[in-house]
Protein backbone atom coordinates (compact mmCIF):
# COMPACT_ATOMS: atom_id res chain seq x y z
CA UNK A 1 0.00 0.00 0.00
CA UNK A 2 1.37 3.32 -0.86
CA UNK A 3 2.24 5.97 2.41
CA UNK A 4 0.61 8.86 2.24
CA UNK A 5 3.86 10.92 2.56
CA UNK A 6 5.19 9.14 -0.87
CA UNK A 7 4.74 12.83 -2.52
CA UNK A 8 7.50 13.96 -0.21
CA UNK A 9 10.89 15.13 -1.69
CA UNK A 10 14.11 14.42 -0.16
CA UNK A 11 15.25 17.59 1.31
CA UNK A 12 19.07 18.21 0.66
CA UNK A 13 21.29 17.77 3.37
CA UNK A 14 22.43 20.89 5.60
CA UNK A 15 25.17 22.37 4.13
CA UNK A 16 27.09 23.00 7.32
CA UNK A 17 25.99 19.69 8.95
CA UNK A 18 26.87 17.90 5.41
CA UNK A 19 30.68 17.84 5.65
CA UNK A 20 30.60 16.23 9.00
CA UNK A 21 28.41 13.34 7.39
CA UNK A 22 30.94 13.14 4.81
CA UNK A 23 34.13 13.38 7.16
CA UNK A 24 32.26 10.28 9.23
CA UNK A 25 31.90 8.07 6.04
CA UNK A 26 36.29 9.07 4.94
CA UNK A 27 38.11 6.15 6.24
CA UNK A 28 41.62 8.15 5.45
CA UNK A 29 43.76 8.77 8.22
CA UNK A 30 44.63 12.32 7.65
CA UNK A 31 41.21 13.78 7.40
CA UNK A 32 39.99 17.16 8.78
CA UNK A 33 37.02 18.18 9.97
CA UNK A 34 37.04 22.33 9.62
CA UNK A 35 33.50 23.01 8.88
CA UNK A 36 31.23 22.26 12.05
CA UNK A 37 31.41 25.29 14.46
CA UNK A 38 32.44 23.76 17.76
CA UNK A 39 35.14 23.64 20.09
CA UNK A 40 37.88 21.21 20.29
CA UNK A 41 41.05 20.49 22.31
CA UNK A 42 44.53 20.19 20.21
CA UNK A 43 43.78 16.17 20.53
CA UNK A 44 40.88 17.18 18.18
CA UNK A 45 38.46 16.20 21.39
CA UNK A 46 35.14 18.16 22.77
CA UNK A 47 35.92 19.60 25.69
CA UNK A 48 33.83 20.25 28.65
CA UNK A 49 35.04 23.07 30.92
CA UNK A 50 36.23 21.79 34.09
CA UNK A 51 33.63 24.84 35.88
CA UNK A 52 31.20 22.94 34.11
CA UNK A 53 31.58 19.64 35.18
CA UNK A 54 32.16 21.25 38.84
CA UNK A 55 28.59 22.77 38.16
CA UNK A 56 26.77 19.92 37.22
CA UNK A 57 28.03 17.96 40.33
CA UNK A 58 26.81 20.33 42.59
CA UNK A 59 23.51 20.58 41.06
CA UNK A 60 23.32 16.48 41.14
CA UNK A 61 24.76 16.04 44.78
CA UNK A 62 22.06 18.93 45.56
CA UNK A 63 18.44 16.54 47.12
CA UNK A 64 16.25 19.53 46.95
CA UNK A 65 16.47 19.84 43.10
CA UNK A 66 13.37 18.55 41.43
CA UNK A 67 12.28 18.11 38.05
CA UNK A 68 8.84 20.43 37.93
CA UNK A 69 7.80 22.54 34.69
CA UNK A 70 9.85 26.27 35.16
CA UNK A 71 7.96 29.05 34.39
CA UNK A 72 7.61 30.17 30.70
CA UNK A 73 10.10 32.37 30.67
CA UNK A 74 12.90 30.00 32.60
CA UNK A 75 14.92 30.51 35.64
CA UNK A 76 14.61 33.93 37.34
CA UNK A 77 18.58 33.45 38.12
CA UNK A 78 19.63 32.55 34.69
CA UNK A 79 17.19 35.45 33.23
CA UNK A 80 18.59 38.21 35.06
CA UNK A 81 22.62 36.97 35.29
CA UNK A 82 22.33 36.52 31.41
CA UNK A 83 21.07 39.79 30.98
CA UNK A 84 23.73 41.78 33.28
CA UNK A 85 26.47 39.61 31.34
CA UNK A 86 25.89 40.82 28.29
CA UNK A 87 24.54 44.42 29.21
CA UNK A 88 27.17 44.77 31.86
CA UNK A 89 27.03 44.55 36.06
CA UNK A 90 26.30 48.76 36.10
CA UNK A 91 23.84 48.72 33.05
CA UNK A 92 21.10 51.63 33.57
CA UNK A 93 18.41 49.54 31.62
CA UNK A 94 19.31 46.67 34.07
CA UNK A 95 18.85 49.23 36.95
CA UNK A 96 15.81 50.85 35.58
CA UNK A 97 14.23 47.14 34.80
CA UNK A 98 14.23 48.57 31.07
CA UNK A 99 14.98 44.64 29.89
CA UNK A 100 12.90 41.98 29.72
CA UNK A 101 14.86 38.96 29.25
CA UNK A 102 13.72 35.14 28.70
CA UNK A 103 15.40 31.67 28.31
CA UNK A 104 15.13 30.49 25.20
CA UNK A 105 16.53 27.41 23.39
CA UNK A 106 19.93 28.60 22.75
CA UNK A 107 21.01 31.07 20.19
CA UNK A 108 18.95 29.73 17.32
CA UNK A 109 15.73 30.03 19.22
CA UNK A 110 16.07 33.30 20.89
CA UNK A 111 15.78 33.95 17.02
CA UNK A 112 13.19 32.59 16.45
CA UNK A 113 11.16 33.74 19.85
CA UNK A 114 12.50 37.18 19.04
CA UNK A 115 11.59 37.02 15.33
CA UNK A 116 7.98 35.58 15.75
CA UNK A 117 7.47 38.63 19.02
CA UNK A 118 8.53 41.15 16.24
CA UNK A 119 6.46 39.90 13.41
CA UNK A 120 3.24 39.92 15.98
CA UNK A 121 4.06 43.20 17.92
CA UNK A 122 6.28 45.39 15.31
CA UNK A 123 5.16 48.39 12.64
CA UNK A 124 7.97 46.76 10.26
CA UNK A 125 8.36 43.15 9.18
CA UNK A 126 11.28 43.27 6.77
CA UNK A 127 14.79 42.63 8.34
CA UNK A 128 17.97 43.58 7.27
CA UNK A 129 20.78 40.95 7.56
CA UNK A 130 24.31 41.02 6.31
CA UNK A 131 26.03 39.26 3.23
CA UNK A 132 27.35 37.04 3.98
CA UNK A 133 25.80 35.40 7.38
CA UNK A 134 25.00 32.30 9.42
CA UNK A 135 23.33 29.90 6.64
CA UNK A 136 20.49 29.44 9.48
CA UNK A 137 20.08 33.11 9.62
CA UNK A 138 17.75 34.01 6.51
CA UNK A 139 15.49 30.71 7.50
CA UNK A 140 15.00 30.96 11.02
CA UNK A 141 13.57 34.73 9.94
CA UNK A 142 11.63 34.13 6.94
CA UNK A 143 9.71 31.20 8.30
CA UNK A 144 8.62 33.49 11.58
CA UNK A 145 7.29 35.45 8.55
CA UNK A 146 9.97 38.11 8.44
CA UNK A 147 10.96 39.47 4.70
CA UNK A 148 14.95 39.32 4.19
CA UNK A 149 16.75 41.77 3.38
CA UNK A 150 20.77 41.76 2.22
CA UNK A 151 23.23 44.65 3.42
CA UNK A 152 26.74 44.32 2.14
CA UNK A 153 29.33 43.55 4.65
CA UNK A 154 32.17 41.50 3.52
CA UNK A 155 34.40 42.35 0.52
CA UNK A 156 36.14 39.74 -1.17
CA UNK A 157 38.99 41.64 -2.41
CA UNK A 158 40.26 42.90 1.11
CA UNK A 159 39.05 40.06 2.84
CA UNK A 160 37.54 42.47 4.94
CA UNK A 161 35.30 44.56 5.68
CA UNK A 162 32.97 46.74 3.23
CA UNK A 163 32.22 49.44 5.74
CA UNK A 164 31.37 51.68 2.62
CA UNK A 165 28.43 49.20 1.39
CA UNK A 166 26.92 48.84 4.79
CA UNK A 167 26.04 52.56 5.45
CA UNK A 168 24.93 53.16 2.02
CA UNK A 169 22.63 49.93 2.38
CA UNK A 170 21.28 50.44 5.81
CA UNK A 171 20.66 54.12 4.85
CA UNK A 172 18.84 53.21 1.80
CA UNK A 173 16.93 50.85 4.16
CA UNK A 174 13.32 52.35 5.14
CA UNK A 175 12.56 53.49 8.25
CA UNK A 176 11.87 51.74 11.00
CA UNK A 177 13.10 48.19 9.47
CA UNK A 178 14.96 45.48 11.36
CA UNK A 179 18.60 44.37 11.19
CA UNK A 180 20.45 41.58 12.57
CA UNK A 181 23.77 42.59 14.01
CA UNK A 182 26.42 39.80 14.92
CA UNK A 183 27.61 41.40 18.01
CA UNK A 184 31.36 40.00 17.47
CA UNK A 185 33.06 37.57 15.89
CA UNK A 186 31.29 37.75 12.30
CA UNK A 187 29.65 33.93 11.06
CA UNK A 188 31.21 33.06 8.16
CA UNK A 189 33.36 36.08 7.78
CA UNK A 190 35.35 36.51 11.23
CA UNK A 191 35.45 40.10 10.25
CA UNK A 192 34.27 42.55 12.66
CA UNK A 193 33.63 46.66 12.19
CA UNK A 194 36.19 48.79 15.07
CA UNK A 195 34.34 50.35 17.80
CA UNK A 196 34.83 53.80 15.42
CA UNK A 197 33.07 52.45 13.07
CA UNK A 198 30.71 50.75 15.28
CA UNK A 199 29.82 54.15 16.66
CA UNK A 200 28.84 55.50 13.11
CA UNK A 201 26.79 52.44 12.25
CA UNK A 202 24.59 53.69 15.74
CA UNK A 203 24.67 56.51 14.61
CA UNK A 204 23.12 55.85 11.17
CA UNK A 205 20.85 53.68 12.61
CA UNK A 206 19.27 55.68 15.22
CA UNK A 207 18.91 58.26 12.56
CA UNK A 208 16.32 56.12 10.48
CA UNK A 209 15.11 54.35 13.85
CA UNK A 210 16.57 51.04 12.51
CA UNK A 211 16.00 48.62 15.20
CA UNK A 212 18.79 46.40 16.41
CA UNK A 213 18.83 42.72 16.77
CA UNK A 214 22.04 41.31 17.99
CA UNK A 215 23.14 38.02 17.77
CA UNK A 216 25.59 37.42 20.17
CA UNK A 217 26.67 33.85 20.40
CA UNK A 218 30.05 34.09 21.28
CA UNK A 219 30.81 36.52 24.01
CA UNK A 220 33.95 36.07 25.15
CA UNK A 221 35.24 33.70 22.98
CA UNK A 222 36.16 35.96 20.29
CA UNK A 223 38.80 37.86 21.94
CA UNK A 224 38.80 36.24 25.37
CA UNK A 225 37.14 38.83 27.50
CA UNK A 226 33.63 39.15 28.30
CA UNK A 227 33.23 42.59 28.33
CA UNK A 228 35.87 43.33 25.11
CA UNK A 229 32.76 41.47 23.30
CA UNK A 230 29.77 42.95 24.67
CA UNK A 231 30.70 46.50 24.04
CA UNK A 232 28.63 46.24 20.59
CA UNK A 233 25.97 46.00 22.09
CA UNK A 234 26.68 48.39 25.29
CA UNK A 235 27.09 51.07 23.17
CA UNK A 236 23.74 50.68 21.09
CA UNK A 237 21.86 50.45 24.82
CA UNK A 238 24.00 53.67 26.61
CA UNK A 239 22.17 55.61 24.04
CA UNK A 240 18.92 54.48 25.66
CA UNK A 241 17.50 53.52 22.71
CA UNK A 242 15.99 50.29 21.74
CA UNK A 243 17.50 46.51 20.87
CA UNK A 244 16.94 43.23 20.77
CA UNK A 245 19.77 40.84 21.44
CA UNK A 246 19.78 36.80 21.50
CA UNK A 247 22.55 35.00 23.38
CA UNK A 248 24.12 31.52 23.38
CA UNK A 249 25.93 29.44 26.13
CA UNK A 250 26.73 27.06 23.11
CA UNK A 251 30.13 28.33 22.24
CA UNK A 252 31.49 30.15 25.62
CA UNK A 253 30.52 27.40 28.29
CA UNK A 254 30.64 24.89 25.40
CA UNK A 255 26.96 23.90 26.91
CA UNK A 256 26.03 23.34 23.08
CA UNK A 257 23.87 20.21 22.98
CA UNK A 258 22.11 21.63 26.38
CA UNK A 259 20.43 24.42 24.23
CA UNK A 260 21.24 26.97 26.47
CA UNK A 261 20.17 30.86 25.72
CA UNK A 262 18.44 33.82 26.03
CA UNK A 263 16.36 36.50 23.88
CA UNK A 264 16.65 40.13 26.16
CA UNK A 265 14.49 43.04 24.41
CA UNK A 266 15.51 45.91 25.96
CA UNK A 267 12.59 48.65 26.09
CA UNK A 268 12.09 52.44 26.57
CA UNK A 269 10.54 52.08 30.24
CA UNK A 270 10.12 49.14 32.58
CA UNK A 271 6.29 49.57 31.91
CA UNK A 272 6.87 48.59 28.41
CA UNK A 273 9.42 45.86 29.28
CA UNK A 274 6.29 44.23 31.44
CA UNK A 275 4.13 44.53 28.73
CA UNK A 276 6.74 43.08 25.90
CA UNK A 277 7.61 40.18 28.49
CA UNK A 278 4.18 38.96 28.84
CA UNK A 279 3.66 38.99 25.01
CA UNK A 280 6.79 36.93 24.19
CA UNK A 281 5.62 34.27 27.00
CA UNK A 282 2.00 33.90 24.00
CA UNK A 283 4.74 33.34 21.32
CA UNK A 284 6.65 30.54 23.96
CA UNK A 285 3.44 28.88 25.34
CA UNK A 286 2.46 27.16 21.90
CA UNK A 287 5.73 26.69 20.94
CA UNK A 288 7.52 24.70 23.49
CA UNK A 289 5.84 25.30 26.57
CA UNK A 290 8.69 25.93 28.77
CA UNK A 291 12.50 25.45 28.23
CA UNK A 292 14.52 22.80 29.78
CA UNK A 293 16.37 23.21 33.22
CA UNK A 294 19.35 21.73 33.33
CA UNK A 295 21.77 23.93 31.07
CA UNK A 296 20.30 26.80 32.55
CA UNK A 297 21.03 25.50 35.86
CA UNK A 298 24.51 24.98 34.93
CA UNK A 299 25.22 28.74 33.69
CA UNK A 300 23.44 30.15 36.76
CA UNK A 301 25.39 28.34 39.02
CA UNK A 302 28.63 29.52 37.28
CA UNK A 303 27.61 33.02 37.23
CA UNK A 304 26.55 33.08 40.65
CA UNK A 305 29.41 32.23 42.43
CA UNK A 306 32.34 34.66 42.01
CA UNK A 307 35.06 31.78 42.31
CA UNK A 308 33.14 29.90 39.79
CA UNK A 309 32.58 32.75 37.40
CA UNK A 310 36.58 33.60 38.06
CA UNK A 311 37.52 30.18 36.82
CA UNK A 312 35.13 29.97 33.67
CA UNK A 313 36.98 33.38 32.23
CA UNK A 314 40.15 31.47 32.75
CA UNK A 315 39.24 28.67 31.19
CA UNK A 316 37.51 30.72 28.27
CA UNK A 317 40.10 32.18 27.66
CA UNK A 318 42.19 29.58 27.21
CA UNK A 319 40.03 28.61 24.49
CA UNK A 320 40.02 32.10 23.08
CA UNK A 321 44.03 32.54 23.33
CA UNK A 322 43.95 28.44 21.43
CA UNK A 323 42.29 29.89 18.19
CA UNK A 324 44.54 32.92 18.36
CA UNK A 325 47.91 30.58 18.66
CA UNK A 326 46.01 28.37 15.20
CA UNK A 327 45.46 31.61 13.26
CA UNK A 328 49.32 32.18 13.72
CA UNK A 329 50.96 29.25 13.39
CA UNK A 330 48.63 28.57 9.98
CA UNK A 331 49.72 32.29 8.60
CA UNK A 332 53.30 31.04 9.61
CA UNK A 333 53.03 28.09 7.91
CA UNK A 334 51.36 29.38 4.55
CA UNK A 335 54.17 31.89 4.38
CA UNK A 336 56.88 29.12 4.80
CA UNK A 337 55.62 27.92 1.73
CA UNK A 338 55.68 31.09 -0.18
CA UNK A 339 52.10 30.43 -0.89
CA UNK A 340 51.05 33.09 -3.64
CA UNK A 341 48.70 36.05 -2.17
CA UNK A 342 48.18 37.92 1.00
CA UNK A 343 46.99 36.00 3.39
CA UNK A 344 47.33 38.46 6.53
CA UNK A 345 43.16 38.02 6.86
CA UNK A 346 43.70 34.83 8.59
CA UNK A 347 45.69 36.77 11.26
CA UNK A 348 42.95 39.99 11.23
CA UNK A 349 40.23 38.31 11.38
CA UNK A 350 38.52 37.02 15.06
CA UNK A 351 36.94 34.27 16.38
CA UNK A 352 36.30 30.64 15.66
CA UNK A 353 35.97 30.91 12.00
CA UNK A 354 38.31 31.82 8.96
CA UNK A 355 36.77 33.30 5.33
CA UNK A 356 39.73 31.65 3.83
CA UNK A 357 39.14 33.34 0.41
CA UNK A 358 39.35 29.94 -1.02
CA UNK A 359 36.75 29.09 -4.29
CA UNK A 360 34.42 25.79 -4.62
CA UNK A 361 36.76 24.42 -6.72
CA UNK A 362 39.92 25.05 -4.40
CA UNK A 363 37.58 23.40 -1.36
CA UNK A 364 36.52 20.41 -4.00
CA UNK A 365 40.36 19.76 -4.52
CA UNK A 366 41.60 20.30 -1.10
CA UNK A 367 38.27 17.59 0.03
CA UNK A 368 39.21 15.41 -2.79
CA UNK A 369 43.23 15.44 -3.11
CA UNK A 370 44.00 15.83 0.93
CA UNK A 371 40.91 14.64 3.15
CA UNK A 372 39.90 18.38 4.39
CA UNK A 373 36.53 19.02 5.19
CA UNK A 374 35.04 22.35 4.90
CA UNK A 375 32.01 24.72 3.74
CA UNK A 376 32.29 25.47 0.06
CA UNK A 377 32.44 29.08 0.60
CA UNK A 378 36.15 28.46 1.90
CA UNK A 379 34.91 29.12 6.15
CA UNK A 380 37.27 26.84 8.26
CA UNK A 381 36.45 26.89 11.71
CA UNK A 382 40.03 27.06 13.31
CA UNK A 383 38.81 25.54 16.67
CA UNK A 384 39.04 22.15 14.57
CA UNK A 385 43.07 22.93 13.84
CA UNK A 386 45.57 21.59 16.04
CA UNK A 387 49.43 21.76 15.89
CA UNK A 388 49.54 18.67 14.08
CA UNK A 389 47.21 18.91 11.51
CA UNK A 390 48.36 23.29 10.60
CA UNK A 391 51.50 21.65 8.05
CA UNK A 392 48.39 19.32 6.27
CA UNK A 393 46.19 22.12 5.97
CA UNK A 394 49.33 24.51 4.41
CA UNK A 395 49.84 22.09 2.47
CA UNK A 396 46.68 21.68 1.31
CA UNK A 397 46.31 25.49 0.64
CA UNK A 398 49.55 25.66 -0.91
CA UNK A 399 48.44 23.41 -3.47
CA UNK A 400 45.00 24.42 -4.28
CA UNK A 401 46.19 27.67 -5.20
CA UNK A 402 48.93 27.00 -6.74
CA UNK A 403 47.55 24.25 -9.11
CA UNK A 404 43.89 26.02 -9.49
CA UNK A 405 44.85 29.45 -9.16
Amino acid sequence: MESVFSNVARAPEDPILGVTVAYNNDPSPVKINLGVGAYRTEEGKPLVLDVVRKAEQQLVNDPSRVKEYIPIVGIADFNKLSAKLILGADSPAIAESRVATIQCLSGTGSLRVGAEFLKKHYHQSVIYIPKPTWGNHPKVFNLAGLSVEYFRYYDPSTRGLDFQGLLEDLGAAPSGAIVLLHACAHNPTGVDPTSEQWEQIRQLMRSKSLLPFFDSAYQGFASGSLDTDAQSVRTFVADGGECLIAQSYAKNMGLYGERVGALSIVCKSADVASKVESQVKLVVRPMYSSPPIHGASIVATILKSSDMYNNWTVELKEMADRIKSMRQQLFDAIQARGTPGDWSHIIKQIGMFTFTGLNKEQVEFMTKEFHIYMTSDGRISMAGLSSKTVPHLADAMHAAVTRLG
